[in-house]
């Protein structure tokens, strides 16, 4: 009888990392997006005639961060998937879709964004914002949409697991 019982919290490191991972890309995400972006919008960033390039290298920065999120929340939830029998497939599916999401951000929209953005002034008469921007504006913002409503179902289904 001299079992001694030991109490232990383990929380597998995989999903420590996916879930500070999640949290510290999302929060980023709407920083700059509901804070920086229209902060600068306010100051007069769209008078220069160097926006396009400012909004340009501001996104290719954190585009290439966010590919890094998703590849590590994508890796994590394959490993995790692996390791625990009850994980669901829907896990893989929202992770390779914030994957899929990020890949279209960073090599498709912002560069359209910035090429047309580099053709037009926006407080001249005789160039008025051409409908394909407003197109991909929207477009940009359904996908960071689907981001945040993809990477908070796997938060708090990662955040119930740990």
């Amino acid at each position: 009888m001299n079992t001694i019982s030991k109490l232990e919290f383990h929380r597998p490191g995989w999903q420590t990392a996916i879930a500070l991972t999640l949290g510290l890309w999302l929060s980023a995400s709407l920083l700059l997006d509901w804070v920086i972006m229209p902060i600068l919008y306010f100051a007069g960033m769209m008078n220069e005639a160097s926006f396009a390039t400012a909004g340009y290298s501001i996104f290719w920065n954190f585009n290439r961060l966010e590919i890094l999120a998703a590849a590590t929340i994508f890796t994590g939830v394959l490993a995790v998937s692996k390791l625990q029998s009850h994980w669901r497939v829907s896990c893989i599916l929202l992770s390779g879709l914030l994957l899929t999401v990020t890949f279209l951000d960073t090599y498709f929209l912002t560069p359209q964004m910035c090429a047309l953005g580099s053709h037009f002034n926006l407080f001249t008469a005789a160039n008025p914002v051409p409908t394909s921007m407003n197109l991909l504006h929207s477009g940009y913002f359904l996908l960071e949409t689907l981001k945040l409503v993809a990477g908070g179902t796997l938060l708090s289904w990662c955040w119930r697991e740990v």
